[in-house]
């Protein structure tokens, strides 16, 4: 069996590796620093851990899954210590990026990342619907980038992503460079920056209009679901003069001219500065 050693085993994502790499035939060695996480491994998977250097010990894979603050420190230190030819799978870009990773040219970074379960799905089970994050009960993509390393360790890194956000539909292989591009830029600094903003919007129309939050969220979510699904191609369908009008009006009055910016290569560096 592939021996795997999981850095950060204990933390809320490594429990959920912990756990998907469990029903797998990986040989799993789990590390985790903190008391906190390791009672947490204990207590929810009966899993003890061992030391970094007991868990690197023919290891061929290594996962770090700690917060992109800490990767760089942790990294410092675990990457010397692997044999040539080790593959160490980061979970984000941010790092990889940035340039955080020791410069070791005899080992395989391998970048993975999940997309998350799409709006748009075919869930039927009342767990899969649940599933919001993922690695549990509903299907995602994940994207994955061979940063250095063979080629033919491309198909042992689509393994353990598929292994650890399982249930997986599809993997795409993109550059890291592509997969900042997705994340901080499209997925946060752009998504999560306009989801806020509609959020606000809502509370805005409860204190405006003194409708119900639960009137406002229902339309609004509703709205969501079907401008969505036409937006983003999910189904054929055209909006109303009304619709394309206000959409017209709406888009110069709620964004810059220049909003574009936040996706320009040295834009996107500086934000991922700014996380790590």
């Amino acid at each position: 069996m592939t021996k795997v050693a999981l850095f950060g085993a204990g933390g809320k994502m490594g429990v959920r590796l912990s756990t998907n790499l469990a029903k797998t035939d990986f040989n799993v060695a789990h590390v985790e620093v903190s008391d906190v996480g390791r009672e947490r491994l204990k207590s929810e998977l009966s899993f003890d851990t061992v030391d970094a250097g007991t868990a690197l010990a023919g290891a061929e894979v290594v996962i770090l899954a700690v917060p992109d603050t800490v990767i760089c420190k942790v990294a410092a230190s675990v990457v010397p210590q692997v044999a040539p030819g080790t593959m160490i799978v980061i979970l984000d870009a941010a790092a990889p990026f940035a340039g955080h990773l020791p410069d070791r040219a005899d080992i395989t970074y391998f970048v993975t990342h999940p997309c998350h379960p799409p709006i748009f799905n075919d869930e039927d089970t009342p767990e899969g619907r649940a599933d919001h994050f993922g690695g549990v009960a509903a299907k995602q993509g994940v994207v994955n980038a061979l940063m250095q390393g063979p080629r033919e360790h491309y198909e042992l890194g689509d393994r353990i992503a598929r292994a650890i956000y399982a249930p997986v539909a599809r993997s795409y292989e993109v550059t890291v460079k592509q997969m900042a591009m997705l994340e901080p830029g499209l997925s946060e600094t752009v998504c999560a920056s306009l989801l806020m903003v509609m959020r606000e919007a809502m509370d805005e129309v409860v204190a405006r209009s003194g409708v119900s939050k639960e009137c406002a969220r229902d339309f609004l979510l509703g709205h969501m679901n079907i401008l969505g699904a036409v937006i983003f191609e999910e189904r054929q369908g055209q909006f109303s003069d009304a619709c394309n009008k206000a959409i017209e009006f709406g888009i110069p009055m709620l964004m810059r001219d220049d909003w574009k910016k936040v996706l320009e290569w040295d834009e996107v560096a500086a934000s991922i500065e700014r996380i790590t």
